[in-house]
């Protein structure tokens, strides 16, 4: 489990961020499980690759068959590899204040976390069970991932920094369920901070009620659930 750093972010008295007086513009804060510059070299060696052998089978079959058909073919066996990673290069999520800025494959929107209707906590369970929030804004929703487990008890979370500036943006949020879930997320900065055992990170322990029901579908965390993590 990667150790994170102890952030110089301040909070208040209820865990919250507190507005830094130099600036008066929030600043975006990356919401990505994993950091972009560190699957952006393999997904550049995976479009490269997909392209190379692509361009190899062309050459080949272009001996064997027509030009038309041996490129249908190149492009039949390179393009969607390439394509997808190409998509997943591009995809980035951020948060500035309460606005959650989200850029997908073929566009980008923004969702305003303060002004949601809906705030609901998912637990996939598996092999390699994953964590996330789904926020919903009239009709919009975006799923926010928060942290991913295997069995072993090694994994990934969502690193302090997001986790304070996400916390901070759903207490702006006028909606029960949404402040019930920042309880949560300053529980779980608050564990990562001090580098607290998976059994104390309200995250894990999430993941881990889903795992004891034995449920192949997605949960989603009921009230008291939310209660038992905070």
């Amino acid at each position: 489990m990667p150790r994170p750093g102890r952030g110089a972010i301040p909070l208040d008295e209820c865990g919250r961020v507190t507005e830094q007086p130099n600036s008066p513009v929030p600043q975006p804060v990356g919401l990505d499980l994993i950091a972009p510059e560190m699957v952006a070299p393999m997904l550049r060696r995976l479009t490269l690759a997909a392209i190379g052998a692509g361009v190899v089978t062309m050459i080949v079959l272009a001996l064997l068959v027509s030009w038309p058909i041996a490129i249908l073919a190149g492009l039949v066996l390179s393009a969607p590899t390439a394509i997808y990673a190409m998509a997943v290069q591009r995809r980035r999520m951020w948060l500035a204040g309460s606005e959650l800025r989200v850029r997908t494959a073929f566009g980008s929107r923004t969702l305003d976390v303060a002004a949601a209707t809906g705030v609901e906590v998912l637990v996939y369970s598996g092999r390699l069970s994953r964590i996330v929030l789904r926020i919903t804004a009239g009709p919009d929703s975006q799923i926010v991932p928060l942290a991913m487990y295997t069995d072993a008890g090694s994994g990934r979370e969502l690193h302090i920094l997001g986790l304070r500036t996400l916390a901070d943006a759903l207490a702006r949020s006028e909606l029960a369920a949404a402040l019930s879930v920042s309880s949560v997320l300053i529980g779980q900065l608050r564990a990562e901070a001090r580098d607290a055992p998976l059994g104390e990170r309200p995250l894990y322990r999430a993941v881990q009620l889903v795992r004891e029901r034995d449920s192949v579908q997605p949960i989603v965390l009921g009230d008291r659930d939310i209660a038992t993590l905070s």
